[in-house]
């Protein structure tokens, strides 16, 4: 004998509705019970219900109840994680990180610099820092052979025609020859955290570099 929970309730007379209460998505222990118990009262004597049946559904609300406090518990656990890395990611605000990034910020009398990872050892390295807004490549370093592992690069600003280049942003691109084939590396840049985001949904938590815009907390490679 199968049981449906709130139209039997409500048959037997025992539901009752306030309408000033927000209606309740579940059925709670109490409820679940006192339920249970009216429906084993007024049950046919003629055709009890079956020890199966019985035993089914406790274990059917038993199954609910625990999926419901596992819910409960990976959602405090997200709640934790997501307090701690705030804290962490506010105590970054006026720190460097490096972040994957295809520009830097040079500032005044400054320079460029991060790092790339190399998957295997490379026969020729090259860092090429080009004019976004033309595309005009202004500096090429060569960085000669490199071995498997990370490796850093830094530019001081001095361009291919031995000038200063203005403060700004640029375009940082590092091309690595592996075997006979060139392969375009990640960088990773250094920045300063301006400041901390809390996004909703799925952005999640953003750290906001100064000039490059903002990248994800999980993203940062290093503090330095």
């Amino acid at each position: 004998m199968s049981i449906d929970a709130l139209s039997q309730y409500k048959e037997l007379g025992l539901a009752t509705v306030d309408k000033n209460k927000p209606k309740e998505a579940t059925l709670q222990q109490e409820q679940f019970l006192e339920l249970m118990t009216t429906q084993l009262t007024h049950q046919d004597p003629l055709k009890p219900m079956d020890n199966g049946d019985f035993l089914g559904q406790m274990a059917q609300f038993s199954a609910v109840s625990g999926i419901q406090d596992l819910q409960k518990s990976f959602k405090d656990f997200a709640d934790s994680v997501s307090s701690g890395q705030t804290l962490q990611a506010a105590s970054l605000v006026g720190r460097y990180v490096a972040a994957p990034a295809t520009e830097g910020l040079l500032a005044a009398g400054g320079t460029i610099s991060g790092s790339v990872t190399l998957p295997e050892s490379a026969s020729s390295v090259v860092l090429k820092i080009s004019d976004p807004t033309t595309g005009e490549t202004i500096r090429t370093i060569d960085l000669g052979s490199q071995a498997q592992g990370d490796m850093a690069f830094s530019w001081d600003g001095v361009t291919d025609n031995n000038e200063l280049a203005n403060p700004g942003v640029y375009q940082v691109k590092v091309e690595a020859k592996i075997g006979k084939q060139n392969t375009v590396l990640q960088t990773h840049i250094k920045s300063k955290v301006e400041s901390v985001s809390l996004n909703q949904g799925s952005q999640g938590l953003k750290v906001n570099l100064q000039g490059l815009g903002s990248v994800k907390f999980s993203q940062i490679k290093q503090i330095l």
